[in-house]
């Protein structure tokens, strides 16, 4: 017997009150495994203390992480976000940590990837699940296609633009997505006023270019979120975004007054492949 019109009328939104109820509890089990994640002993105290610039917290539920996802993240060493994302997917879901590839006549480029892996097999419990691969940078697949709920990127814009990689780079990371999969991005965001160095000296990137670059290559964008943004950045320093803490590049000159601006401001986007 078919359903009378009003009978399904009122199915129809008791099941889509059903959906958003178990949307809604899922976001918080993710959200209160993220705040236990987060007073864990596997973050390193140095990196804690950016928690109030970087709000990992906020960050990763408003790109909608779920510990039963397959996330890659791009470039993670020195491992700020690996603290926190591995532990939330160990369980249910899987981890990739999409490295540099090595280049042996950099110490830089060595040495970052020899800490990294020296890290993960320091905490063997909370990392021993953790897939290392290399991120290639000719646009090649760094992980069969469709594998991937969701990459994330945290501040690397400006490297792949240096690099001239920033077009490949994203390529690849929509190959490996899965239609309807998701990219987070997060990066220092230039001012709009000045036109976009190509290679991103500065470290700056507008949001509008990197809207474009990233569009470019097949991605929609879905949101934006002002979590990260930081009024006081005036974006125009000796030594562009590292004069900034953490890094101080200036060291002790004008330490104070670059410790009162905080971190970058930064822009925080989230992009959907494109389902079939």
């Amino acid at each position: 017997m078919f359903a009378r019109p009003k009978m399904l009328s009122a199915l129809l939104l008791s099941l889509a009150l059903l959906g958003a109820c178990a949307t809604s509890s899922s976001r918080q089990s993710t959200a209160q495994e993220l705040t236990n994640i987060l007073a864990g002993d596997q973050r390193a105290e140095a990196h804690r203390a950016r928690d109030v610039y970087r709000h990992p917290k906020e960050t990763l539920l408003f790109f909608g992480i779920r510990p039963e996802m397959t996330v890659l993240e791009v470039w993670p060493e020195p491992g700020w976000y690996t603290e926190i994302i591995a532990p939330l997917l160990r369980e249910k879901g899987k981890y990739y940590a999409a490295l540099p590839p090595a280049n042996p006549a950099s110490e830089y480029n060595t040495r970052t990837l020899a800490d990294f892996k020296a890290k993960l097999a320091s905490r063997p419990d909370m990392y021993s699940k953790v897939n290392v691969v290399t991120l290639p940078a000719d646009g090649s697949d760094v992980l069969p296609p469709g594998t991937l709920d969701m990459a994330v990127t945290f501040r690397n814009i400006h490297n792949f633009m240096a690099d001239g990689t920033a077009s490949q780079t994203f390529a690849t990371l929509y190959r490996a997505l899965k239609p309807g999969g998701l990219l987070g991005v997060v990066e220092h965001r230039g001012n709009p006023a000045v036109p976009q160095d190509p290679t991103a000296k500065s470290g700056y990137v507008n949001e509008d270019y990197a809207i474009k670059l990233i569009e470019a290559q097949g991605f929609r964008l879905v949101a934006k979120s002002q979590v990260n943004d930081n009024p006081k950045d005036t974006k125009d320093y000796p030594e562009g975004v590292w004069t900034l803490p953490p890094t101080f590049e200036l060291k002790d000159t004008d330490r104070a007054k670059y410790a009162a601006i905080g971190e970058s401001d930064r822009f925080t986007i989230l992009f959907a492949k494109k389902a079939k």
